[in-house]
């Protein structure tokens, strides 16, 4: 229960932090500005992998359970508590801030600012070098290491800084359901749940081929690797 306690509360930091800036920052005309909300996200994350690290791992992202378990860093039967815990603290943050600011239209929901695909595309691929950075510096599920934290939040705030104007750089499925479902902002959520997931899981293939043997599930020669 500690795990998920710890998951639902560090994804409900991100959330109301997140997309708190986003809300403060419409709302005050613009005083956070892109650059600011890029680095909340980043440095939230940062904070939260540094305070739940070791007890959870820190997920806090559906796509990032989703890519640990196919990566055999983590155990089936956590899947699932692991994903509603996280989905339970987004809806927690989003509902918080419909309370606190009850006019404000998206409570920073992503949206597509282009094309769809164009979207799905950032999304996947965003999704897809968070994860192998995620695997790159991480040996397990439940680690913290001392330059986890700045790695990880640096990503987030990196690709939130070129890629949010796009597509809103979510990279997370709990992050973005939360607002849509909550501002009833609906119409392009689908990307947003798929895209990640799928960018997550590719980043697996990718990291069995350019680190050492047994790193994930499949190696490159498609023999069966040890469970890392």
């Amino acid at each position: 229960m500690k795990k998920l306690f710890a998951e639902a509360f560090g994804t409900f930091a991100l959330v109301f932090a997140g997309t708190g800036a986003i809300v403060v920052n419409d709302v005050s005309g613009g005083v956070i500005s892109h650059a600011g909300i890029a680095l909340t996200f980043g440095l939230i994350v940062l904070a939260m992998i540094y305070a739940l690290g070791d007890i959870s791992g820190a997920h806090f992202n559906p796509a990032v359970t989703l890519g640990f378990f196919v990566a055999r860093r983590f155990e089936g039967r956590q899947v699932l508590p692991y994903i509603v815990s996280q989905l339970g603290g987004a809806f927690a943050a989003s509902g918080l801030l419909r309370a606190l600011f009850p006019s404000h239209a998206t409570l920073g929901a992503t949206l597509p600012a282009g094309p769809v695909a164009q979207s799905f595309v950032f999304e996947f691929v965003l999704a897809a070098i968070l994860m192998f950075v995620i695997l790159s510096v991480s040996t397990g599920a439940r680690e913290r290491g001392i330059t986890v934290g700045i790695v990880v939040g640096a990503v987030v705030a990196l690709e939130a800084m070129f890629a949010g104007p796009v597509s809103g750089a979510s990279m997370n499925p709990a992050r973005s359901l939360a607002p849509a479902v909550v501002s009833l902002h609906l119409s392009s959520l689908w990307l947003y749940l798929v895209a990640p997931v799928l960018g997550a899981l590719s980043a697996v293939a990718v990291c069995c081929c350019v680190r050492e043997r047994g790193c994930c599930t499949l190696p490159c020669d498609g023999s069966r690797a040890d469970t890392a």
